[in-house]
């Protein structure tokens, strides 16, 4: 005979009512906590941050973008057996990214060529100065030889020119970024319009432990370079370097030196990434 209270047997409902409530918010607390953790919302942005919706790209928008290139074997596209280069790939990833015709008008870079001598020609060259003023963007790459040459002298200062030390380095070195100065002023000078793109310098030799050290100068260039580029408000400095900080030369042609055709479109990749 079953003599507990009609009121004890509705308590006792009531409670495990309550325990399968408990049981299913609980449930449901933690399907809602592995979810936020697997698939976080985004952050809000922080007051006053712009909005990365319908940001404005560098190049704005044309009907046709005419692109000039000068400078070394870089922009030449030396080493890549393709012959695209990282020029004619940036004209490609840019036509796939714009509603423009996007226009190669002349890549006037030649192998060999030194701060020295593009000064020179974009001094008394009629024809580089032309198509400087046609362009809407322009590419160049300068000074890797200046630092060739440099280092080649470092290498036979113990025999051929014993006091050619740290000190001679150093003042060379800012001989040529004193140069690379003139470079930027001349550049910016033949089209102040044109959005201008400069693609700092690697150091090529860093797969030989003997002169990995030639990175710590290389930086210092870029540094320079970079602090130069703020002076010109449609001018950018787009870093390589670390692509090339290998020490099985990934990115390197068989001359050891240029880049080969995949370091030429990772190049590419980044200038068309900071462009749009």
């Amino acid at each position: 005979m079953n003599n507990r209270p009609k009121g004890s047997a509705a308590l006792w409902r009531i409670i495990a009512g309550a325990a399968s409530l408990a049981t299913l918010l609980l449930l449901f607390g933690f399907a809602y906590a592995v979810n936020d953790v697997l698939n976080p919302a985004a952050p809000a942005p922080a007051p006053g941050a712009p909005a990365l919706d319908g940001q404005q790209p560098l190049l704005g928008s044309k009907e046709e973008l005419k692109i000039v290139a000068i400078g070394d074997s870089l922009t030449k596209g030396t080493g890549d057996a393709t012959g695209q280069g990282y020029v004619r790939r940036v004209v490609t990833g840019l036509a796939q990214k714009m509603d423009s015709q996007v226009k190669l008008v002349n890549n006037l870079a030649i192998n060999g060529l030194r701060t020295e001598q593009l000064i020179d020609k974009l001094q008394h060259d009629t024809g580089m100065k032309y198509a400087l003023k046609q362009a809407d963007l322009i590419l160049f790459t300068i000074g890797g030889n200046d630092l060739s040459k440099l280092a080649q002298t470092a290498l036979r200062s113990d025999s051929a020119n014993p006091d050619f030390g740290v000190e001679e380095i150093g003042k060379q070195l800012q001989d040529g970024l004193g140069r690379l100065d003139q470079v930027f002023k001349l550049v910016n000078e033949a089209n102040p319009d044109a959005q201008i793109v400069y693609v700092g310098l690697y150091n090529p030799f860093y797969p030989i432990p003997e002169l990995r050290e030639g990175s710590l100068q290389v930086q210092k260039w870029n540094d320079e370079a970079y602090r130069l580029s703020f002076s010109y408000p449609h001018m950018k400095l787009v870093p390589v370097f670390d692509l090339f900080e290998d020490p099985g030369g990934t990115y390197l042609a068989s001359d050891r030196f240029h880049p080969n055709g995949e370091g030429y479109a990772h190049i590419a990749e980044r200038i068309v990434q900071m462009l749009h």
